[in-house]
């Protein structure tokens, strides 16, 4: 960045935090960031305990929008990294998606049928510490037409971690203050059909092993995971697709996925 545009963009700060806040003033972070480095979508997820993931801010097409958010929402964030990551108690910052997917991430069908549907290339995202136990993570997205973030973009990206920590902290505070979160709003039914996803045919092994496959983990990576071997792991998963009646990850998934959205679908009997 020459010095011109460094100042048109710290002049940019002064600006943005004129903007109301809430929605106007994300949609202004959204475009002030855009001078750094070129985005194609921004979503703001807040992940609060056993809450549906809130979705705060998105710049997502009506499409898009429905795949990425409403479809993400009923429960594939389960297998999400950045979630995963969140629970993990992550430390706020700048992380990449590809710091924490599995070794297959990209080849599950998770990834397959959820991020590969948006046209993503690449997903970087700020984590910020809300307190008690709600985590903001702010995606920036660039589509597959576009190439990945350079080591120099992020750097200046990173360099915007407390205004956009000032930004989304408010927008949060303002929003509970309007729109405190009910009871409704659990979603211990979605955590219960991970948790619990088998019971009753399958073993407690297996379930563990099925779990770390939805999230994308190779045969390989879950007998690392689990100290067993790559052999014993793949005996394992012959024995899963004939107890649950299926023949692939993908309808492993599929299984899963009804399991979530049809209550009169079930694998616990």
């Amino acid at each position: 960045m020459r010095p011109k545009e460094l100042k048109h963009w710290t002049t940019g700060i002064a600006h943005l935090l004129d903007l109301p806040g809430g929605a106007a003033r994300l949609g202004g972070l959204s475009q002030w960031l855009k001078q750094i480095a070129p985005v194609d979508h921004f979503v703001l997820f807040v992940y609060e305990g056993n809450h549906r993931p809130l979705a705060l801010f998105d710049t997502f097409p009506p499409d898009k929008r429905k795949i990425y958010v409403d479809d993400y929402q009923v429960g594939p964030y389960l297998l999400d990294p950045f979630y995963l990551a969140c629970t993990r108690k992550q430390p706020p910052g700048l992380w990449r998606l590809r710091q924490f997917a599995p070794d297959h991430f990209y080849l599950s069908e998770y990834y397959l049928a959820y991020y590969q549907q948006t046209g993503l290339a690449e997903e970087v995202a700020f984590f910020i510490d809300l307190g008690g136990d709600a985590m903001a993570v702010l995606s920036l997205m660039r589509a597959t037409a576009s190439c990945a973030f350079s080591r120099d973009e992020l750097q200046l990206i990173e360099c915007a971690q407390a205004i956009v920590e000032q930004v989304i902290t408010e927008a949060w505070r303002q929003h509970r203050e309007q729109q405190p979160r009910s009871a409704q709003d659990l979603d211990f039914k979605v955590h219960a059909a991970f948790d619990h996803f088998g019971d009753h045919i399958l073993t407690g092994r297996e379930q563990e092993i099925v779990r770390l496959l939805l999230r994308g983990h190779s045969s390989a990576s879950v007998a690392e995971q689990l100290s067993i071997s790559p052999g014993t792991v793949k005996i394992h998963r012959k024995n899963i697709y004939a107890k649950l009646g299926i023949g692939s990850q993908a309808e492993l998934l599929g299984l899963f996925i009804r399991e979530l959205t049809g209550p009169d679908v079930a694998v616990s009997a």
